[in-house]
C-alpha cells in the first residue's frame, strides 16, 4: 500500500482567501519570506503528482511562461470538455475513483493546488490527508475563499507552525 498522502500545499491572506475576486494571486509576491522559497523547494521534492481545478490552472498559466509543474504528472479537473494541453492531463473523473488510482501510481505525495471548490470536494469525499496552509499577513476584504460556504464541517490536528519571514506556516492533519 503507498504511504503518500494528499496535500493541500497553499496560501491564504489572514481573512481566509486564496486570490481575489477574479482568481489573481500577485498579491502573493510582495511578502517578506525568508529569502529563498519559503519551504516550497522542500515540499514539491516529496510531490509525485499535481492536481487542480482548470480555474486554478488558467491562473498558474499567466504566472510564467514556463509552466512550473512539466516535471511531475498533472492533472487539471474540468466539468467541461478541454482542448489538449502540453503537460496536463485534462479530467472531468470523479475525484473518488480517480484520486485513489493516482495515490497508487504516484511517486510521491499528490499535491492539490487548489481552488477553494476543489478543497470542499476533497474534504467532503474524505480525501485530503495533510493541510499545509502559509498565512500571508495581509487583508483582501474580499475573493476566492479557501473553504467556500457549504463546506463541510471538518475537524484537523495541527502538527507544525513555523515562522518563515513575515509568513506563517501551519501544518495539520486531517482527522
Amino acid at each position: 500500500m503507498n504511504n503518500d498522502k494528499i496535500v493541500l500545499y497553499i496560501a491564504m491572506s489572514l481573512d481566509g482567501y486564496i486570490a481575489k475576486p477574479d482568481g489573481a494571486v500577485d498579491w502573493l509576491f510582495d511578502v517578506e519570506g525568508d529569502g529563498k522559497d519559503n519551504g516550497y523547494d522542500a515540499f514539491y521534492k516529496r510531490v509525485g503528482t499535481v492536481v487542480m481545478g482548470r480555474l486554478t490552472y488558467e491562473e498558474v498559466l499567466k504566472l510564467s511562461d514556463e509552466f512550473p509543474y512539466a516535471d511531475k504528472p498533472c492533472y487539471v479537473l474540468s466539468r467541461s470538455q478541454q482542448s489538449p494541453q502540453p503537460h496536463v492531463i485534462y479530467t472531468d473523473e470523479d475525484i473518488e475513483t480517480l484520486i485513489p488510482k493516482l495515490k497508487q501510481a504516484s511517486e510521491g505525495d499528490i499535491w492539490l493546488v487548489g481552488g477553494g471548490q476543489l478543497v470542499s470536494a476533497f474534504l467532503e469525499a474524505k480525501l485530503l490527508d495533510e493541510l499545509q496552509i502559509a498565512v500571508i499577513p495581509k487583508v483582501l476584504g474580499e475573493g476566492i475563499p479557501l473553504f467556500p460556504r457549504g463546506t463541510v464541517p471538518s475537524t484537523f490536528q495541527l502538527t507544525q507552525v513555523e515562522r518563515i519571514g513575515q509568513i506563517v506556516s501551519l501544518s495539520y492533519k486531517v482527522i
